[in-house]
């Protein structure tokens, strides 16, 4: 833990009571503990992305829709278009600091109503990613632990893991922050680490191997199949918006989480890239590889060998489980923003603190909860990762759309230190294409029941809010006026 000089600490204390501040400005009292820095923002959506989870995890499902060029062009193409939306979410949670993030901004440009929807889309996504993210962890951990890869060994597997990374959460956000931290380099030094080894241990195939542009195990096209094999990349593209649901949590949230946000797009976008570069160069037999189990599993064991091979895996399966752990933070934090503005049932329940650990317990629990529920209900991995992406990115893209309208009206004049200026508007319509386009993709064959899940939630939704919600749902609530949110506080930190 770094120790502050007197004069840091003086500012630091300073830069927390001006955010103290500027919540109560929103309506809220200070009840997470606020202690991330900049580092500890960026680290915990790093470690979401976690390219040693989804573009390890998915590598299987690129390599078999479209082979190697899915890696080299695939990669490159997605980022892109992410780095567009990443940009207007980052100016978004710089004007809106709070918990609630998309589920709050969509509110304050678009009304209660819109709020509603974008909650619940990213409750999707967001149950959905911690299910894909550590089933995806028991996948490689139940072979590696010696167990018969069968369903119920990786159910059970999958169990501890969920439970073990509730727990760590529940305890408190200062050790999460810190293994956040630890995430971050372990992810970076990681996977420098798997590419040195490929790089110099492994046999490696000419580079016009990586532009291989006629192989796909998918009974489609091969253009089509290649547009399918995105969703590997896309999907390691998530969950990056935990550095606007942890502003409540970080210090000077109105500079930090934006940054946090955009740049752990960013950094993911070069190490990924590199790592899925050296991993494809190093395939021996591609329809062999393309046929195994694991496609990744094999690839690192025939091309480092058995036993340095699986040393490889289990660095790559911890990683997995960091980025597990950080998705719990994300999902626990949505729940309890949403709950405190009684938008679910059993608020009264969800936006419980922990008044010891000062974590918001209930909610980590649920998110634990249904993520179970999830791996359960889709036993097909690519289907687990699709409802995750499109519930989060349509949940991104809809406060990026009404703060496109509200800028054409004038009706958001307020700007966060971290804006687009001129070029807000363009970027915004970039975002919502790419989204629009990607919500169509993934929903198509072999992803059908993605989209029945999303048709059958969206009619669920708009039954619900129709009959009942639109009735009594207001929003985001005041907690109290500036002495009752100050009463509240004193109280929390006297217990």
């Amino acid at each position: 833990m770094t120790t502050l000089t007197p004069t840091a600490r003086r500012d630091r204390d300073r830069q927390k009571d001006l955010d103290r501040r500027q919540l109560h400005g929103f309506g809220y009292a200070q009840q997470l503990f606020r202690d991330m820095g900049g580092f500890s923002n960026f680290a915990i959506s790093f470690s979401i992305i976690s390219i040693l989870t989804g573009a390890v995890t998915l590598y299987g499902y690129g390599l078999n829709a479209g082979g190697p060029l899915v890696m080299t062009l695939g990669w490159p193409l997605v980022t892109v278009f992410t780095l567009s939306v990443a940009a207007g979410l980052a100016q978004l949670a710089s004007a809106f600091p709070t918990a609630g993030a998309m589920y709050h901004w969509a509110s304050i440009l678009g009304g209660p109503g819109w709020g509603w929807f974008t909650a619940w889309f990213n409750f999707t996504g967001q149950f959905a990613i911690l299910a894909g993210i550590s089933f995806g962890c028991a996948e490689f951990m139940t072979p590696l632990l010696g167990l018969e890869p069968t369903y119920t060994n990786k159910l059970l597997v999958y169990t501890g893991i969920l439970f073990s990374q509730g727990i760590l959460n529940h305890i408190g956000i200062r050790l999460v922050a810190r293994l956040n931290d630890f995430s971050a380099w372990y992810h970076i030094f990681g996977g420098a680490l798997l590419v040195g080894a490929l790089f110099f241990l492994a046999q490696k195939q000419p580079a016009s191997f990586l532009l291989k542009s006629d192989f796909t195990t998918f009974e489609y096209p091969y253009w089509w199949a290649f547009l399918l094999g995105l969703l590997q990349a896309q999907w390691t593209y998530t969950g990056y918006d935990a550095s606007a649901h942890i502003t409540e949590e970080t210090v000077d949230p109105s500079r930090n989480a934006p940054w946090g946000l955009f740049n752990a797009v960013a950094v993911s976008a070069i190490f990924g890239y590199i790592m899925l570069l050296m991993v494809t160069l190093s395939i021996q037999d591609l329809p062999v590889a393309a046929a195994a189990g694991n496609p990744f599993i094999h690839i690192i064991e025939t091309a480092l060998g058995t036993t340095f091979g699986r040393m490889m895996l289990w660095m790559v399966t911890l990683a997995m489980w960091f980025c597990g752990l950080s998705s719990v933070t994300s999902n626990s934090r949505m729940i309890f923003a949403f709950a405190r503005d009684r938008g679910m049932p059993a608020s009264q329940i969800w936006s419980r603190i922990s008044i010891k650990h000062r974590s918001p317990a209930p909610a980590i629990w649920l998110a634990v909860g249904v993520a179970f529920l999830i791996a359960v209900y889709s036993r097909a991995y690519s289907v687990i990762v699709s409802i995750s992406t499109i519930g989060l990115y349509v949940s991104y893209g809809i406060p990026i759309l009404l703060g496109l309208f509200a800028q054409r009206s004038g009706k958001w004049n307020h700007r966060g230190p971290w804006h687009l200026g001129r070029w807000s508007m363009a970027n915004a319509v970039i975002a919502i294409l790419w989204i629009a386009f990607i919500t169509v993709l993934f929903v198509a064959p072999p992803n059908q029941l993605t989209g029945y899940t999303f048709a059958g939630l969206a009619v669920i939704l708009a039954i619900y809010y129709l009959v009942d919600v639109r009735h009594w749902f207001r929003g985001p609530q005041r907690m109290g006026t500036e002495e009752e949110l100050l009463e509240l506080e004193e109280e929390l930190e006297k217990k």
